[in-house]
């Protein structure tokens, strides 16, 4: 980037960038927590302790660094930066004796531009400009940082905070690193939207995001793909795999290049032209970032990459992931925290990433990385010597610099244990994170239509499910995401209606019984975790509309086919496929959420769970939720309980033909109650609830 792009860039920045220090006092022993939750006390001493490490890191970033704000401005400094007289190369390969920067504008000569040490392992060299004032080093052309090791050793690699890395698979599966400096920066045009406290997340991976059997570029993202997100209701879209991954079928969890986004869809110029055009629409733009291990590769990644074991990672066995076959990071160390943070802040300033998902939090927090290892709930399993405190406090170091400056930022943990305090502010000793993901919910879905008939499903243990989570600790609800649509298992629209889906999907051909199940169990599953399971909501694309196929990326295994690494989003478009009641279905369900928010309103009161009937009944916002998933029974005149005296409206009706329905209900009819106790509750109105069927009623006073 050039001086002139990079001042441009920083008259856009979101909020004012403040310095930050220590958070509180240094009296306060960071177990505010405890005060919410008084089941913690027992453990308020581990508490303080992982607390007073985060402090100690505060101090000496500080003391040494000048702050937060300079310290996470890793990438100002290290890799290649253009000055007005020339570009400055520095890199951290603390454990070599020499070291040169190669490239096509040396002709790869390693005398041409030697670099020096400094006292902390820190190599640096200066390419001063052309005669003519221009830059040596042409834009695009491959670069690499040449070393020797103490054993003599010659090690070629990647400058590890490289922003552009290319592939060339007619040549060689390696990647190579770019020096990207293009001559006209892109221009930004809008600012993003104000923060969304009804956070509704559309997850998307650019590669799969179109029908064709290809990897679709940002640009074909841009202009198909987020009209549609849009026009669905979401407020964010949550982009998976755009740090550069060398395995396209890792589904963006093998990174290789942490500052170089994935050149399979295009450039950063197109990424930026994505995110523009999202806030544009109205969009939050959230990235998964993957801190929580990093790819094997040696000669594209940063595994040995000064030659030992140890240069990014811990050695010997602490560093690496036997599940995942990756190298872990040593969370503990000054430089490794100087990249991790700067990757974070790089991606705000440089491409205004409004928030990130933390990817892979349970494998950071424990030291057995969830492997083999089952959470009952009972505190004792997050306070002991199991504990990563060192990931940790590099989670709590993490959302309190982004926090503290960028007040509209958004972090989301990934994470199955269930922490205590996990999306806490980290002044109380919680790690920081605005939310979680909700992963018992999808579990718990997926369970049901594998292995329970209809007519067995406990309607208890669905609603516990779906309520039970952390009091004051945000959880962000979904059916399914990309975990659930991966070769191996099964979309909740293939579990129910994979054998028919092919044949019957057509308004043309009979309606049969598997599909006509299908179409409203995947309403109501959809929209009971929508309104009762969270105070956020996620949808994997595709699965609005019931995506008929799963996630497969081309690999040895299917002989690299691209047949189900698509979205077919075309079978939305046919007016003759049942695809679009779906989506309509999706369309309104956020639509109402936007109008009456309830995600930002406090948790649901169930007041009715009829194991018999399978009768949901609960208030939320202001509304009365009705479901009825029995399989054959109908309900007329059924009494509900409500808190609230007056008349009612149907504000939506799953079984509208609009959305696939049977037109049963009369969309016009009005709900008046009785001054009488039923349920726990003041008054009643009487309903008729078809089977497999979902009303939201409207009171009107």
């Amino acid at each position: 980037m050039t001086v002139a792009s990079k001042n441009q860039k920083s008259s856009f920045l979101k909020p004012s960038i403040q310095q930050i220090s220590k958070p509180t006092e240094s009296s306060n022993t960071g177990t505010g927590i405890v005060e919410l939750d008084p089941w913690l006390k027992p453990y308020a001493p581990a508490i303080a302790k992982r607390y007073a490490k985060f402090q100690e890191w505060c101090d000496k970033i500080i003391q040494y660094e000048s702050g937060f704000d300079q310290f996470t401005r890793g990438y100002e400094r290290m890799g290649l930066n253009v000055t007005p007289k020339g570009v400055i190369y520095r890199e951290w390969a603390p454990s070599v004796v020499s070291a040169s920067l190669i490239g096509d504008f040396n002709n790869w000569d390693h005398q041409a531009n030697p670099m020096t040490k400094d006292e902390f392992g820190v190599w640096e060299t200066f390419v001063p400009n052309k005669s003519d004032g221009t830059v040596a080093i042409p834009h695009d052309s491959k670069i690499k940082i040449s070393m020797v090791t103490p054993q003599g050793e010659r090690i070629d690699r990647l400058p590890a905070w490289s922003k552009r890395v290319t592939q060339d698979l007619s040549v060689s599966a390696t990647y190579d690193a770019r020096f990207w400096n293009p001559k006209n920066a892109y221009v930004w045009k809008n600012a993003a939207p104000p923060k969304p406290l009804n956070l509704k997340v559309y997850e998307a991976h650019i590669g799969i995001s179109s029908p064709e059997p290809k990897v679709t570029s940002y640009n074909e993202f841009t202009d198909n793909v987020l009209p549609h997100i849009a026009s669905l209701g979401y407020n964010s879209i949550q982009l998976m795999a755009i740090m550069e991954h060398a395995y396209y079928a890792s589904f963006g969890y093998q990174v290789t290049s942490f500052f170089a986004i994935s050149s399979r869809y295009g450039t950063p110029e197109d990424l930026k032209r994505l995110i523009d055009t999202a806030h544009g629409l109205g969009l939050y733009i959230l990235l998964d970032v993957v801190h929580s291990h990093a790819s094997n590769n040696v000669l594209d990644g940063l595994n040995q990459f000064d030659g030992t074991d140890h240069c990014y990672f811990h050695e010997g066995g602490k560093g690496h992931h036997d599940l995942w076959n990756s190298r872990l990071f040593n969370y503990g160390h000054h430089e490794v925290l100087r990249f991790l943070l700067s990757n974070l802040r790089f991606y705000v300033e440089e491409f205004r990433i409004d928030g990130f998902r933390f990817d892979g939090v349970t494998s950071m927090m424990y030291v057995h990385h969830g492997i083999g290892a089952g959470f009952s709930g009972g505190y004792h399993e997050y306070f002991n010597e199991s504990v990563d405190e060192e990931a940790v406090v590099y989670l709590m170091l993490s959302n309190y610099m982004l926090h503290e400056l960028y007040p509209e930022i958004i972090t989301i943990a990934e994470d199955v244990s269930g922490m205590p305090g996990l999306c806490r502010p980290v002044q109380e000793g919680g790690v920081g994170f605005d939310y979680r993901l909700g992963m018992a919910v999808p579990d718990m879905w997926i369970k049901l239509l594998k292995e329970v008939r209809d007519d067995d499903w406990n309607i208890g243990h669905i609603v516990h499910t779906l309520t039970n989570r952390r009091h004051m600790e945000k959880t962000i609800t979904y059916c399914e995401s990309h975990d659930q649509a991966l070769v191996g298992d099964k979309t909740i629209a293939f579990w129910l209606m994979d054998k028919e889906m092919y044949d019957y999907m057509s308004i043309l051909s009979p309606l049969t019984p598997i599909i006509d199940r299908g179409i409203a169990l995947h309403k109501l599953i959809r929209l009971l975790t929508h309104g009762l399971g969270g105070e956020g909501y996620l949808n994997f694309e595709g699965n609005e509309f019931g995506h008929p196929e799963w996630l497969d990326f081309p690999r040895d295994g299917n002989g690299s086919s691209f047949q189900y690494a698509r979205r077919q989003f075309n079978l939305v478009k046919d007016g003759l496929l049942r695809f679009k009641h779906l989506n309509e279905f999706d369309r309104a369900m956020n639509t109402l959420e936007g109008e009456y928010r309830w995600l930002e309103a406090p948790q649901a009161y169930v007041s009715h769970k009829h194991e018999e009937d399978k009768v949901i009944v609960f208030e939320r916002a202001g509304l009365l939720w009705i479901f009825n998933f029995h399989p054959n029974k109908s309900f007329s005149d059924y009494k509900i309980g409500t808190a609230w005296a007056g008349k009612y409206n149907i504000i939506l009706n799953s079984d509208s033909p609009l959305f696939g329905g049977h037109d049963r209900i009369n969309p016009d009819q009005k709900f008046f109650s009785n001054p009488q106790e039923w349920y726990g509750r003041p008054n009643y109105i009487q309903v008729y609830i078809p089977s497999r069927t979902a009303l939201v009623l409207k009171y009107e006073g």
